[in-house]
């Protein structure tokens, strides 16, 4: 019998849906918790997960409630670190390549999610920044992209592709629904600018191939993602118009 897993999760975290791909790509039985990031419950961070983050998992032990966490299951966090450790857990997986240099572009490609498009990634839809960092660091991710390969690295959808996916599907969400802290109506011409133009038509083939799969399909709630990033971002384009009112008073 295999160790059971507990996930602790939250649907609208992009870290915790890399968790939830990986899972479903190895086809891992799990029981999942679902963390309400704005009123936690206070025996998380003192028996799961100290930093009160999400996503973290409970692996091993007996098979409690998710909400009695047992000492006697190790508890481990961090997205990039559960992704790595599912794959380990299911090396028949695609998840991490068995050979050596497409290992290698795979964390290569992880490591340039990190660095340069994460940071990017928030200026216009939390702070209503100019998108053409965001561009930049999207036109950085198609480069990386093989124009004889389906996904990131290879044919096949790995630890590389999962890094990115959350955000791709984030992003098409707040673009097309004109969601966040720039100006309205940005949102959507950034959104046709993006998927109807000739500048990404690369990377939105590879977004289109990743949301064929089933296990995106099956951790991906767009509805409940519009619902809960109208709540999020539509106070921050008030605040941010009315500062920049103020700031040119």
């Amino acid at each position: 019998m295999s160790e059971q897993i507990t996930l602790y999760s939250a649907k609208i975290c992009p870290f915790a849906h890399r968790v939830e791909l990986a899972l479903a790509e190895a086809k891992v039985g799990h029981t999942r918790f679902e963390v309400d990031l704005k009123d936690k419950p206070e025996w998380y961070a003192p028996k799961v997960n100290p930093a009160s983050k999400v996503p973290a998992i409970a692996f091993g032990g007996p098979q409690v409630p998710p909400d009695q966490p047992s000492p006697e299951s190790t508890k481990i966090a961090e997205s990039l670190v559960l992704v790595e450790f599912v794959a380990d857990l299911h090396p028949e997986s695609t998840i991490l390549p068995k050979d050596p240099v497409l290992r290698a572009k795979a964390r290569f490609f992880i490591d340039v999610v990190s660095t340069k498009f994460l940071p990017a990634y928030m200026g216009p839809v939390a702070r209503g920044q100019s998108f053409e960092p965001f561009w930049d660091a999207l036109q950085t991710l198609q480069d990386l992209l093989p124009a004889d390969k389906k996904f990131a690295i290879s044919d096949e959808y790995t630890a590389a592709d999962i890094a990115i996916t959350p955000f791709l599907a984030r992003m098409e969400v707040w673009l097309k629904n004109d969601i966040g802290a720039y100006k309205e109506g940005e949102g959507k011409k950034a959104a046709e600018y993006f998927f109807e133009g000739q500048r990404f038509a690369r990377l939105v083939k590879y977004y289109e191939d990743i949301k064929a799969r089933e296990s995106f399909k099956a951790t991906f709630d767009a509805d409940y993602i519009k619902e809960k990033y109208t709540l999020r971002f539509t106070p921050m384009r008030a605040q941010v118009q009315a500062a920049a009112v103020a700031a040119a008073a």
